[in-house]
């Protein structure tokens, strides 16, 4: 490991002795020596699919979006941006190199690439499940750390877990416990699950059960819909149909990442019940309306830099890259080895203007945040809830404990 903390050893800046990813770490240079030296820099690379069906822009009626989803490439590059002004004074420089790939094939070649080339060692990954398990698979080199951005798929932080893979997506094991938690402490616990056809829809309603199972909730029915105007499935297309069922729920739990039916919900159910899940009152990582712990001058950053709100999406790719940039700072060199431990071990406080210190867990490398239970306009609760104690960190009643996991790196 490459280490430079004096005036004498800063030369080697000036000596053009800089390699990419190699420490390289001025401390008391004198400004002119600083201004002439070349800045030590970081890449971190940053992976997606080029046309990622997930941000289709899929519209229906009068061109409303189904699902606003957008690309949160937007919160990596704000991350750089906010890391490269505090370079201005330790004079550390950081980029972002994006491939948009065809698939993981294409992917795989480019990491590989970069790897030999370039030396970048860190990957943002936005990428759907099978894409990260291919890159995993193929590539398990120690020396590289991918960081999930986007996926909340709990197998990739559970049976197909790896050592060289970290979260800052939250999981849909955490978004169900927020919301969870907050109907326990409304005691509103009786539950209608409805469910759609999607293969996320599932990964999700099973996250549901799981979180109703481990916090006294009760799913009271559960109930699958379609997309259709056929007559003969009005039993599973009509809202007002599905929801007149006869046991009492406290509140509808629709689970519909498509987004097309669960738009239909709120205010259709043939009981006056608040909706819940995706559609309603829903947990993110982040929330453009979140007032406190300096939250509002992160989300005005991101909108002046992207012309939209930060949704969680962002402000995970944006945590990612603030917390590898803290751990460079902390371990005080560009090499990969010290700043992947220090990014990954329990010294690691990182800010996210969460009012909480977060890091990552160490039995499946997903980084501890709290959620924002929020409507289109408002946050109504900040998860986790004082009603659930944990024996040594709050944040971890929000997805699988340590005793839950099934991850074995």
């Amino acid at each position: 490991m490459v280490r430079i903390g004096r005036l004498g050893m800063a030369l080697l800046v000036v000596a053009g002795a800089l390699t990419l990813g190699v420490a390289a770490w001025p401390q008391n240079v004198p400004p002119a020596l600083a201004a002439a030296a070349a800045e030590p820099t970081l890449k971190i690379g940053y992976l997606e699919i080029e046309d990622d069906p997930k941000y289709d822009r899929a519209y229906v009626y009068a061109r409303i979006p189904a699902v606003p989803n957008y690309r949160p490439r937007a919160g990596a590059e704000l991350g750089v941006a906010d890391s490269n002004a505090n370079g201005r004074f330790t004079h550390l420089h950081y980029e972002l190199v994006v491939r948009a790939g065809a698939d993981a094939k294409d992917l795989i070649a480019w990491v590989q690439q970069q790897r030999k080339d370039n030396d970048v060692r860190f990957f943002l990954l936005d990428v759907p499940t099978e894409v990260t398990k291919a890159l995993t698979s193929a590539i398990k080199d120690p020396t590289v750390l991918f960081v999930n951005v986007a996926d909340p798929d709990d197998s990739l932080r559970g049976a197909s877990c790896a050592r060289n893979l970290a979260h800052t997506a939250a999981s849909y094991n955490m978004l169900a416990d927020g919301v969870m938690q907050y109907l326990a402490g409304m005691n509103w616990t009786r539950i209608l699950l409805l469910q759609g056809p999607l293969p996320e829809d599932a990964k999700f309603a099973a996250a549901v059960q799981r979180s109703a199972k481990r916090m006294g909730g009760t799913i009271v029915d559960k109930k699958p819909f379609v997309l259709s105007n056929d007559p003969r499935a009005r039993e599973a297309n009509n809202v007002a149909l599905m929801t007149a069922t006869s046991r009492d729920y406290d509140v509808t739990w629709i689970v519909d990442e498509d987004g097309e039916f669960g738009r239909y919900v709120p205010y259709g159910t043939q009981k006056p019940r608040p909706v819940v899940g995706t559609t309603g009152l829903v947990a993110s990582p982040w929330s453009w309306a979140w007032e406190r712990q300096g939250a509002p001058q992160l989300s005005s950053r991101f909108d002046r830099a992207a012309g939209r709100f930060m949704y969680g999406p962002d402000w995970s790719a944006w945590s990612a890259i603030r917390s590898i940039v803290q751990a460079a700072e902390r371990a005080k060199t560009f090499d990969f080895q010290p700043v992947r431990d220090y990014l990954l071990s329990d010294q690691l406080r990182f800010d996210g203007y969460h009012g909480s210190q977060l890091n990552y867990r160490p039995w499946d490398n997903q980084l501890r945040m709290n959620l924002y239970v929020e409507t289109y306009n408002a946050v109504l609760a900040r998860m986790p809830s004082s009603k659930f104690q944990h024996a040594t960190n709050e944040l971890d009643t929000l997805g699988v404990d340590k005793p839950e996991t099934t991850c074995k790196f």
